[in-house]
This record gives C-alpha cells, structure tokens and sequence, in this order.
C-alpha cells in the first residue's frame, strides 16, 4: 500500500516539474502574405496593350495631360489651409519615401556615422477619413478597441499613366483630380492636424535633429536554412560527420510530450517581414532634391518604399513645435535654404580642421 502511495507522489511530482505545458510564443497563423489584402480594389490593369500607331498614342497622352492640366494641386493657389496650434499630444501625418542607399558622414569630433538616404516622392493628400469611418474599418476596429478613435490621412506617392490601372482604382482620385499614384499609405493624426486634399507634402514637413519613425517590409530572402535564418551553429566539419554540417539537429523533447513544440526554430522562409525602426535621427535635409539623411539604417532593400513619420517615443518627441501640420513655402515667394545640416555634422567642402 504504501509503495502505490509513493509511486503516485512521484508521478505527481513529475507532472508538476517536468511535464509541464510551455505557453506559445508564435502564432501558427501565416505570418506573411504576398498579395494585397481582398477588401483593397483592384489595382494594375489586366488587359493586354492594344497595337495603336505612335499618332494615337500620342493624342491619348495629350487628352491625359488636358484632363489634369487645370487640377493640378501645385497650380492650384487657391487651397483654403486653417493653420491650427500644435500641442505635444499632436499626431500629425507622415510621408512616403523610397530607400536610394546609405552614405557616410563624419561629425565634427572625426566619428563616422551610416546614414540612410530616402528620397521623398510628390507626395499628396488624397483625402481624409473621418474617426467615426474609420473606427468601422478592420485595421481601425482593432487598433481603437478600448480608446476614444482618431481619423486617418490618405497619402499618395508616385503619380502614373491612368492606363495602367483599373477604373476602380481611378476613381479613388476623382475628386481631387491627381493621376493615380502608385503607392497609398494611411496615417492616423489628430483633428488639428488635418490636411485638405491636394496638399503636397515635401521633405520640410520635418526638420534636421528630430527623431522619425520608418516603417518597410525587410528584404526578402526565400527559404533559408537554420544556420542563415536563426545563427545555428551547425555540426562538426568533419570527424565522422556525415551529411549534417548544416542542420539543426533534433526537434523533438524526448520525453512523454512526442510532439514539436510550436514556435521551434525550424527551416523557412526568411524576410519579408514589415518592421519600425524607431528613433532615427535626422542629421541632413535637401530641400531641392526632397532628400532627407537619417542616421542608421532602414527595414528594406535599396530602392524599397518606406514611410516616415514622427516618432512615437516618450522621451525623443517633439519639444518645439515643428512645421505644423505641414511646410508650406513662404507667401513671399523667397527660396528656403537648400541643404540645411545638423550643428553636430561635419559639412561637406567645409574645413576640417578649424583656422
């Protein structure tokens, strides 16, 4: 009697510190996807191009150019802004910009920074999704659950020929009479922070020592195996070692549990992931060209798209009130300074040692 006792205390025993169940760090849902999402609208165009003469092509291009000649919203000097107060809980909107490469630079001590180069594309507003529309939408009903919703800005970058793209997808500019972009983005900013449609955004929507925010989807590497993908250090080289110099070796636990736990670091696919690089920090602007130089590196590829905008960190927000809700060019008609550097860089053409 008393060796079952004994035998089920330790059974006990084993359960509570052994056989004990590991809560789940990786969801088994895809973890990325390479389409767009089903409720977007279609996008690029399906039909094959028709064999037209150079002649019609050209009067096609001409009737293109006449359509948004009288709307474009540079030409347009009639936009009706309302410039309101900035406070420190503002949320103004961000920009899209495309990743052309990274530069070094040298502050004033001798240290060599890596800076990013993002180009900002003829970014405009498309238009503005009030809160009560966007609390009702699937990215919207998640993200303002428990707290009181904002609205969303509608930014468009890259304008192209209307050809290429479906008659649903030109209808979305319609209204503010722009060629259809390339790339659309949603930020989400706060009431004195709202933008009318048309309004261009440009690289002085920012300022040089602020902190940004970038967002992009990392570089797609394909499948990849466990050394490249999560640092393994493989087998032996040689020694007897046969066919496992690359592996991972075994991924089962060996016990009672005869299963793979989920979230195993396995073999896979390896990239593509859409990530926020938090806090860089701006050291260089060229007004001329729309080129901001952020230090460090960026999610993304050369020539990759990437968002900007403010950072959300507590402790490197905004502490003056930056271009709000965005640069507008002075009335007066003088040209800004084109290349403004932060007081820390060391200026190109400049000399290095001080006379």
């Amino acid at each position: 009697m008393l060796s079952i006792v004994f035998h089920k205390r330790r059974r006990l025993v084993r359960r509570l510190f052994f056989n004990h169940e590991q809560v789940r760090t990786m969801s088994r849902v895809k973890r990325r996807t390479t389409h767009p999402p089903y409720w977007h609208v279609l996008k690029n165009n399906q039909r094959q191009d028709e064999k037209i003469s150079s002649d019609n092509l050209r009067f096609v291009r001409e009737v293109i150019q006449d359509k948004y000649k009288n709307k474009s919203p540079i030409k347009g000097s009639d936009l009706d802004i309302e410039k309101k107060e900035w406070d420190p809980k503002t949320k103004r909107s961000g920009v899209i910009a495309r990743n052309i490469g990274v530069q070094h630079m040298w502050e004033k001590d001798g240290k060599k920074v890596v800076c990013t180069v993002l180009h900002v594309l003829d970014n405009h507003v498309i238009r503005y999704v009030p809160p009560e529309e966007y609390a009702k939408s699937i990215i919207g009903a998640k993200v303002f659950r428990n707290r009181k919703p904002l609205g969303c800005l509608v930014v468009g970058a890259e304008a192209a020929n209307p050809d290429r793209f479906t008659r649903q997808y030109c209808s979305l500019f319609n209204e503010v009479g722009l060629l259809p972009k390339k790339r659309l983005a949603r930020f989400i900013v706060t009431p004195n922070a709202v933008l009318p449609p048309c309004t261009p955004l440009t690289a002085g929507h920012f300022v040089v020592g602020q902190a940004v925010d970038v967002y992009g989807k990392t570089i797609d590497y394909g499948f990849q195996g466990v050394v490249k993908r999560w640092g393994f250090k493989g087998g032996p080289a040689s020694h007897g070692a046969t066919k496992f110099h690359r592996r991972g070796g075994t991924i089962g636990t060996g016990r009672d549990k005869a299963r793979v736990w989920p979230g195993q670091k396995m073999p896979g696919h390896m990239g593509s992931e859409r990530r926020f690089c938090r806090g860089l920090k701006i050291v260089r602007i060229n007004m001329k060209y729309n080129v901001i130089y952020v230090k460090g590196t960026v999610p993304g590829p050369t020539n990759s798209i990437v968002q900007i905008f403010d950072t959300l960190l507590p402790r490197r927000k905004f502490t003056e009130a930056p271009p709000h809700p965005t640069y507008f060019p002075p009335e007066d008609g003088t040209l800004p300074q084109e290349d403004i550097w932060d007081s820390n860089m060391h200026v190109f053409g400049s000399p290095s040692i001080p006379v």
